[in-house]
């Protein structure tokens, strides 16, 4: 099935690499200071931006995934952060991603929890429909992990059909997957992880890689870019 691809406005960020819609406007996180920024989904100014509504500090690392649920942001902290910029305090550890609940106000850190089974992560979702589970992309085995927020326990794993796992989207009748690498996004059930629709990015738009409902479309932003992109389903 055909969709239309368009592109939307650029971040205020260079390395956009995550992107979650929150009561009509988007948060984007930075892969390279960590960053967040809260902006407005319009059309953009003449620099190609839209307004910033505000901005905050994380201790995340090399951020690689967003998410919103429970009244706070979710972010993915992909190991550590020194191929980018200097070390911190609270960065991940090499080859240890960590899954951070975030105050949107402040970016004060409230939970931290490893990735399950180790290694890195490159998305997740908070699940709309699970209240308390969240979706993580578990890259070491290539799978998808669903994991109960309360007692940080994995509840089901799906295979997942390629690398480089990215951003997620949970919808009614199963999960959105980006697989940046082979620049398509595709639609798996639930239970078994089986492939029931796909999107296929063209070479001539953005590289997809954060990924987020917005109404019935999707968007997704592309860290080589700074382009945020619209899917109509």
């Amino acid at each position: 099935m055909s969709r239309e691809i368009r592109r939307l406005f650029r971040t205020p960020y260079g390395v956009p690499n995550a992107l979650q819609v929150v009561n009509g406007q988007l948060w984007v996180a930075d892969q390279i200071t960590d960053r967040l920024a809260l902006i407005e989904i319009a059309e953009p100014s003449e620099y190609g931006v839209t307004r910033l509504v505000r901005d905050i500090s994380s201790e995340s690392s090399n951020t690689s995934g967003m998410a919103w649920g429970g009244g706070s942001l979710w972010v993915a902290a992909n190991c550590q952060a020194t191929l980018w910029r200097p070390a911190r305090p609270s960065d991940a550890q090499r080859d240890e991603g960590a899954i951070l609940e975030v105050d949107p106000a402040s970016g004060h850190m409230l939970r931290r929890w490893p990735v399950p089974g180790g290694g890195g992560v490159h998305g997740m979702e908070y699940d709309p429909y699970e209240e308390g589970m969240v979706w993580i992309t578990t890259l070491k085995s290539q799978t998808l992990s669903k994991v109960r927020v309360q007692d940080w326990t994995v509840q089901h794993v799906i295979p997942l059909p390629y690398g480089r796992a990215h951003g997620v989207v949970r919808v009614e009748e199963g999960v959105w997957v980006v697989h940046t690498a082979d620049r398509v996004i595709v639609k798996l059930d639930c239970a078994e992880g089986t492939e029931l629709d796909r999107i296929e990015i063209p070479p001539s738009d953005p590289e997809p890689h954060g990924l987020s409902a917005c109404g019935d479309d999707l968007l997704y932003c592309d860290a080589t870019s700074g382009w945020v992109v619209q899917i109509s389903l």
